[in-house]
């Protein structure tokens, strides 16, 4: 952790004193940032982000100015009328919270609602606060809407500057062009500032992207475990996401249109999963894959069984199909390794 204090802001303001997010033996905090608003289906990345202050140990570390991060009138706050006059607003808010695992390893959790106004000043402020604190890894959590069933495990897909420190997790594996997120910007701009930085998006049904989703946070907070090796609870979120499964049955249950979509979704997600489950097979198996030349002999070999060819491992052929010369009558121009006619490689 640098010891001089953070340069000064007008974007945050500091507790002091700080919380203590070093670990005993003094190495930096993770950094776990989850922003509100373009990417939270089934609101996974907000349900995440209270159940972890709600669940542990939490101390507020810094504040941010939503009066210099929020555009009010694209997002208005909520006022609350009774009847005469008004008695109260919520406003929105950005907040950094030192927070503690199960085991007392301190983490920073950096929540609220995204900024709408001066994202690059507000990823320089998240860093300076990250070089003071000496974070060593900054994970980002994102929901979005998928083509995926309430009926199966919830799913996601990992990216980050360090691939290998991602696991066994899914990968996107395609390039593409998106909208961008402050999320996406935080984790660009700490890459390139040779932080290590990742991001997970859980997949949310996408017929339940409007409603609470608890299955999708869960799978999110103990991906970060996976990652970090953070002890994090889950199970009220497991036992919210168990009520919301049942209410979603409930509403499934008896409605053919409604069943036929859900169902159409487990076949799809099944077959996908067990094509996963076969790759992952194969790449596990200890047997070295056979190389090219391996599989053409191969090829060769059964297609002079086939043909009814002779000794094909032997340097030589017997008469082809049809009466044709075997290998070893055949010119010089078409030896076993030259190109056919022309310069082109054979077809097979």
């Amino acid at each position: 952790m640098d010891e001089r204090p953070a340069e000064h802001s007008a974007l945050y303001s500091l507790e002091f004193p700080a919380p203590q997010v070093s670990n005993d033996e003094g190495t930096g905090p993770v950094l776990v940032h989850a922003l509100e608003g373009f990417a939270d289906a089934g609101h996974a990345v907000a349900l995440a982000a209270r159940h972890l202050r709600d669940a542990l140990d939490s101390e507020l570390v810094a504040t941010f100015s939503t009066d210099e991060l929020i555009d009010y009138r694209s997002r208005r706050p909520t006022v609350t009328f009774d009847g005469n006059t008004f008695t109260d607003i919520e406003m929105p808010s950005l907040t950094m919270h030192a927070i503690r695992d199960t085991t007392g390893r301190p983490f920073l959790l950096l929540a609220g609602s995204e900024p709408d106004l001066r994202w690059e000043q507000f990823v320089e402020a998240v860093r300076r606060l990250v070089e003071h604190f000496g974070v060593t890894d900054v994970i980002g959590l994102n929901a979005i809407p998928m083509a995926v069933p309430h009926t199966r495990p919830a799913s996601l897909t990992a990216h980050g500057n360090e691939p290998d420190r991602l696991g066994d997790l899914p990968r996107w594996g395609s390039e593409m062009k998106l909208p961008a997120s402050a999320s996406m910007l935080l984790e660009l701009r700490m890459s390139q500032h040779d932080h290590r930085a990742s991001g997970l998006s859980v997949h949310v049904p996408h017929y339940l992207s409007q409603t609470d989703y608890p299955a999708a946070s869960a799978r999110l907070l103990t991906a970060v475990g996976e990652l970090t090796g953070l002890q994090i609870p889950v199970a009220a979120l497991d036992n919210a996401a168990a009520k919301v499964r049942e209410q979603v049955d409930k509403e499934v249950d008896g409605n053919a249109e409604i069943e036929g979509v859900v169902q159409a979704l487990e076949s799809q997600y099944d077959t996908f999963a067990q094509a996963q489950a076969q790759r992952a097979s194969l790449l596990a198996a200890e047997a070295d894959l056979p190389t090219g030349d391996e599989l053409g002999a191969e090829l060769e070999r059964f297609l002079a069984q086939q043909t009814g060819d002779g000794d094909v491992g032997q340097g030589g052929q017997g008469p082809g199909a049809n009466g044709e010369p075997g290998r070893e009558d055949a010119p010089d121009d078409d030896e076993p390794g030259d190109d056919g006619p022309g310069g082109s490689p054979s077809p097979i």
